[in-house]
């Protein structure tokens, strides 16, 4: 594959990450092992401060998107030299900040790199993913947290599954700038900022807790410079690595004590173990931590040396396993539970999904050479035939509106918030009106997913109407095209009678005909229909 700016090739040994987050943007570059694994080739941090905005990071400012542009500028200078293929998934900031957009916009124009922004709960699996690859943790169930600049993430999993994952609105920058903002703290603002971190803890605490994890991983920088200081406090040396290193809360005791007492950042920059760049945002981080590692019934924690980039990298590696090969993607294993798990959530009919998905991918894969689109296509398509139905949950009147509106508003691990906007118009349209550019959630769509949209809803539309009765008569298709016309045979396994499916297939074969600009006959041994006008409601 190649590159438009550039016209070099990539190598497809190598892979590049970077965390777009709050405080820091991180570059890591891996070079991809025969076993599955990957060695780390190259990594880069820059200091960024995106969320410096005071109004609780609802705005970036344009001094801070300068600097983001400028670090994204340089990571793709590194992997541009490496011809590594570049991933960026964005957090906490660009996902609330109200011209986050327009940020995303700016990346892409001046230096060509696609930014992806995950939800709270997506970014806390993927860095799960990361901790995962740095410690042997595998078999064992564990809490983790990651204190961010804008948000800080709590998970229990277990063998590479979360079993419960939340993110939470105290980030360092943002404690920073709520309860902490000037260099001298007063005991009062500490307190208060205590009890509020308490307060948004207090229903994950009980899930965690409930869920018995033996572990306690931490994977940020702050916990990080904490780890380091305390290590250093110890007498001991710091590591040039922390991963592994152990910190109990009577060791980070006296640490917090003494960053709290410091009356100025470069008091605190000055304590053994110190990052100097985080100096400014050291005193609400350590509090967060601090009472964090309180709330979730610990009284220690382990550093993972990976994080959110890493998870970002075992991600992709995942993503590629499951395109590769005779057979064709379908949903990874936890991006399909996490349909299911949504599907039934919403009492969802899980036969008639389950069916209209197998149809419709049936449809998509004999149409390949139509159509064009890829694995990643078939993936979005699966995800919204499993949850078209969900709207009926609300009501069957303009369930397909509802849809939209809960699969848009709902955590699905392994997708994110691109995917789940396709997927939610995916199930939006298979039925009812055609996508138009006056609906906002498809007006917002880009110019490529504007194109796939009306594809994948229309081979929604037709699997749907053949499974109209929710009786799963329909149990195979056989697609053919000559010159101009799409041909689908339909069968069924008993010889049912499929007029109705029929008569009902031809009211909803419009927007498919149209986005592929084909004619569409559906036939069985019984009946051919063609000539009805085509109607789609």
């Amino acid at each position: 594959m190649k590159r438009k700016s550039d016209e070099r090739e990539f190598d497809e040994k190598l892979l590049a990450a970077v965390d777009v987050g709050t405080n820091s943007f991180h570059l890591v570059i891996v070079r991809l092992l025969p076993d599955g694994g990957f060695a780390v080739v190259g990594k880069e941090k820059i200091v960024v401060r995106l969320g410096e905005a005071p109004r609780q990071m609802k705005h970036l400012t344009e001094s801070a998107m300068q600097r983001g542009v400028e670090a994204i500028t340089l990571f793709r200078h590194m992997t541009d030299r490496k011809r590594a293929r570049i991933r960026a998934v964005a957090t906490s900031a660009v996902r609330e900040a109200l011209n986050g957009t327009e940020f995303i916009d700016r990346v892409r124009k001046e230096t060509g790199v696609e930014m992806e922004v995950v939800s709270g709960f997506e970014e806390a699996r993927l860095i799960y993913l990361g901790v995962l690859q740095a410690l042997p943790i595998y078999d064992r169930t564990i809490a983790l947290f990651d204190i961010g600049g804008g948000s800080t993430e709590v998970l229990v999993g277990n063998q590479g599954t979360p079993l419960y994952a939340n993110s939470f609105k105290i980030g360092a920058i943002r404690m920073t700038q709520r309860f902490l903002p000037d260099e001298k703290v007063k005991q009062k603002q500490v307190d208060r900022l205590r009890l509020y971190v308490r307060g948004e803890l207090y229903f994950a605490s009980r899930k965690v807790r409930e869920r018995k994890p033996d572990l306690l991983i931490a994977s940020s920088g702050t916990a990080q410079t904490i780890a380091a200081m305390a290590v250093a406090a110890s007498g001991r040396g710091v590591p040039d690595h922390m991963n592994g290193i152990e910190v109990t809360l009577e060791e980070v005791r006296p640490i917090v004590e003494r960053i709290l007492a410091a009356e100025t950042n470069e008091e605190r920059a000055a304590i053994p173990g110190c990052d100097p760049r985080r100096a400014d945002i050291l005193a609400a981080g350590a509090v967060v931590l601090q009472t964090t590692v309180q709330e979730l019934g610990f009284d220690r924690f382990t550093i993972s040396g990976y994080a959110l980039r890493e998870g970002i990298i075992l991600d992709t590696i995942q993503k590629k396993r499951g395109s590769r090969g005779d057979h064709p993607a379908r949903l990874r294993d936890q991006r399909f539970d996490s349909v299911i798990k949504l599907g039934r959530t919403y009492d969802f009919d899980e036969a008639h999904a389950r069916h209209v998905a197998q149809l419709s991918l049936s449809i998509f894969d004999q149409l390949q050479e139509v159509h064009k689109l890829g694995a990643d296509s078939r993936e979005l398509l699966e995800a919204g035939a499993m949850l078209h139905d969900v709207g009926y949950y609300i009501s069957p009147a303009a369930h397909h509106k509802h849809a939209l509106y809960l699969i848009k508003n709902s955590a699905m691990f392994g997708f994110n918030r691109e995917e789940i906007d396709l997927v939610a118009n995916i199930a939006r349209y298979h039925r009812k009106s055609h996508p138009k550019e006056r609906h906002a959630e498809f007006a917002a769509l880009g110019k490529e997913d504007k194109r796939r949209v009306p594809i994948l809803a229309g081979i929604l539309r037709i699997a749907d109407t053949l499974d109209r009765t929710h009786r799963q008569l329909v149990s195979s298709i056989e697609c053919t095209v000559e010159k101009k016309t799409l041909t689908m045979q339909i069968e069924s396994e008993d010889e049912a009678d499929l007029s109705f499916e029929l008569w009902s297939v031809s009211r909803r074969k419009g927007l498919l005909g149209r986005s592929l600009d084909i004619a569409i006959e559906m036939c069985t041994s019984q009946a051919t229909v063609s000539s009805l006008p085509l109607i789609d409601s």
